[in-house]
């Protein structure tokens, strides 16, 4: 077993796609760095955190984008989100059999403010642009720096999320939450809490996920293989039916994660924390 949580963007990558398979495009020979940082005397990465290319998986075409947890907490600039939304715009020219989004970010660059926000929205933008083409976009995520802010919008706006059950994905980090309503609010200290309220296994019962593995190289090649090819088309029936699924959560009057599991029909919702994979899964509720 080889944890995905502690590989590098390029290792996850070499090991998710067919073996010697990956093809980067703007490589790091090319040192395609944020003129921002720069400018503020912040160091730059070669690749400005994210690396994008071609590969395949199980033989078949796809392209591929890794976010580097380890470069700014894979925030995203200018560049590192222009890197992203070509990869994005190549793939409703060339029609690969899918888009594989490997994500770790925190969010926005915070140094980069406008043009970090102005790049989000331009990925998105272009997500939707290759699902409405009919080609699947699958957001993987699992490494330590989770997956948050503007990428927690991207990911929820992808065909499929895969998750390992320490990965992590919301709107807004811990520390964001308690820096802007106190400790009272979200003890980002509470490593428990935490994952309770934005681990892989949460997202899996709330069903802001679609594959909660192990974490494991293998187990998310799996996984992806198996959601290459199923597209979900983005329908007014099918946004109507997830705003009917959110509006039911916003009856929900509780503050913990193992109340709202409760209300969601999981059974024996308090020993979800020391279940493993496996046994989340045995659930059956997802």
């Amino acid at each position: 077993m080889i944890s995905y949580a502690e590989c590098s963007a390029r290792e996850r990558l070499a090991l998710i796609v067919d073996a010697g398979s990956f093809h980067e495009w703007l490589p790091p020979a090319l040192k395609l760095t944020s003129p921002h940082l720069a400018q503020l005397g912040v160091p730059s990465s070669f690749d400005d955190g994210v690396a994008i290319g071609r590969a395949r998986l199980a033989g078949q075409d796809v392209f591929v984008a890794a976010q580097e947890g380890q470069f700014m907490g894979g925030g995203v600039g200018e560049v590192h989100g222009a890197k992203l939304v070509g990869l994005f715009k190549r793939a409703l020219r060339d029609r690969p059999q899918a888009v594989l989004l490997l994500a770790e970010s925190g969010g926005v660059r915070l140094h980069e403010a406008n043009a970090g926000l102005i790049a989000v929205s331009e990925v998105m933008r272009a997500l939707l642009d290759v699902r409405a083409a009919g080609i699947p976009v699958l957001v993987l995520i699992g490494g330590t720096g989770g997956c948050f802010g503007g990428m927690g919008i991207v990911a929820r706006c992808a065909d499929h999320i895969i998750m390992s059950d320490i990965g992590r994905l919301a709107m807004s980090g811990p520390e964001v939450i308690e820096a802007s309503h106190g400790v009272e609010e979200f003890d980002s200290r509470d490593r428990a809490l935490v994952w309770r309220t934005t681990g892989g296994k949460h997202r899996w019962l709330t069903g802001d996920c679609d594959a909660l593995v192990e974490d494991d190289i293998t187990a998310f090649r799996q996984a992806t293989i198996a959601a290459l090819g199923q597209a979900r088309p983005v329908t007014l029936a099918a946004l109507e039916a997830e705003h009917a699924r959110l509006s039911a959560r916003l009856t929900f009057d509780g503050s913990e994660a193992v109340s709202l599991w409760t209300a969601l029909g999981v059974p024996q919702a308090a020993k979800v924390p020391d279940l493993d994979v496996a046994g989340v899964s045995a659930l059956g509720v997802h």
